[in-house]
């Protein structure tokens, strides 16, 4: 039986991991923690709404001390391996992958760069491991005088691919890379295949807004899916379309900044009637977490801890407001990739019910979701609610 007066929001925090997974170390990430981290490095975080829910509960916190009176709390885990956005994303929502994405840390092998240079009818340099940033400042030159695309990966299953925009607008290089994501498949099924464009002369390039993700599609029905074909309207906010390939999606909305992605949950709160948001909130982890900047990392927390004070005061009943994250990104690690890591729950209903904590793994979300929209569980996915319907 639909429930059509209900809805939720779930918003990733992203790379807001809070603390290491029994198998950390075998992604060399042992010890990682990376909100706690974050914390420390800072001297404290000043987050009065998160810390009102509880997020000082799931995890201690310098800054952030344990609440009184917590809404629904924990940690919670993949099932599946990685620690990536795209397959973080997928386990919040039920699908869990069989097996690690392909990486690449050596970089593309040669039957990969033919294919793609017959793809695309373009050249590539770098084609190893690389910071997004130091890859334009180190290739940036190189590719204005020769037109070759850079081409990169990092620690996690992506290819990716930067370009100035005097050499291709942002439609030509969102074309080059939807051929790329073409020619990534089988065994090169990379998680993502990610447009760069960049701007700026040499000593000073900088990054656009303009990056688009080119996901594989998830290795199985999601809960997207079946609320969609419930008839549950789905909304996406940020790079949630992008990371389902728009699998169970009716409609996305602009959220390549955390600015952008915040007003467009916000009105979606104030004026949405039924159905699910699911937005990523992607600069903790895109513009500071990667930069291991923590300083940067903090206050980027602190406007989304503003925002969920808003977000709060707009909650209907029947509403259900759930923060989560997708992976961590320790900046106390000595590499600057993702780190594999539990993440927060914090789940927020209107009339709130009595707290207790939740440690479980992370399809739980879409297991919670898809029974407080529909009122019916999905028996053949994983994960349970945690709350009642």
């Amino acid at each position: 039986m639909s429930l059509p007066t209900r809805r939720a929001f779930v918003v990733v925090l992203d790379a807001c991991g809070v603390g290491e997974l029994p198998d950390s170390a075998d992604y060399g990430d042992a010890g990682a923690s990376t909100l706690p981290h974050v914390a420390e490095a800072v001297d404290g975080l000043t987050l009065p709404n998160l810390g009102e829910l509880g997020l000082g509960n799931v995890t201690e916190i310098l800054g952030v001390p344990a609440a009184a009176a917590p809404v629904v709390h924990g940690r919670l885990h993949p099932m599946g391996p990685g620690k990536d956005s795209t397959t973080g994303h997928w386990e919040l929502m039920g699908a869990i992958t069989p097996r690690p994405l392909p990486t690449y840390p050596d970089g593309f092998p040669e039957d990969v760069l033919a294919a793609l240079r017959s793809a695309t009818g373009h050249e590539f340099c770098c084609n190893k491991p690389y910071s997004g940033t130091e890859v334009i400042d180190d290739y940036g030159e190189h590719h204005l005088k020769t037109g070759e695309l850079i081409l990169y990966t990092s620690a996690d299953s992506v290819l990716q691919i930067a370009a100035h925009d005097r050499v291709l607008d942002e439609p030509a290089l969102h074309a080059v890379c939807a051929a790329a994501r073409e020619v990534m498949t089988g065994e090169h099924a990379v998680g993502r295949v990610i447009a760069r464009p960049f701007t700026g002369e040499p000593g000073a390039f900088t990054r656009t807004t303009g990056r688009k993700d080119f996901s594989v599609d998830p290795p199985s029905r999601t809960y997207l899916d079946e609320l969609h074909d419930a008839g549950v309207p789905v909304h996406a906010v940020g790079k949630v379309y992008d990371l389902f390939a728009g699998h169970g999606i009716d409609e996305a909305h602009k959220g390549k900044t955390n600015e952008q992605a915040l007003a467009a949950t916000t009105e979606l709160i104030r004026s949405l009637e039924t159905g699910l948001v699911f937005t990523n909130l992607v600069e903790t982890d895109q513009l500071y977490g990667h930069r291991h900047d923590t300083a940067g990392f903090a206050e980027a927390l602190k406007e989304i801890d503003d925002a969920v004070g808003a977000w709060r005061s707009l909650l209907r009943p029947g509403d259900l407001l759930v923060l989560t994250a997708d992976h961590g990104v320790d900046p106390l690690s000595a590499h600057t990739d993702h780190t594999r890591e539990h993440v927060p729950l914090l789940a927020v209903t209107e009339p709130q019910p009595d707290a207790h904590r939740h440690d479980g793994p992370m399809s739980d979300v879409g297991a919670t979701v898809h029974l407080w929209l529909t009122g019916a569980e999905v028996p053949d996915r994983p994960g349970t609610s945690f709350l009642q319907a």
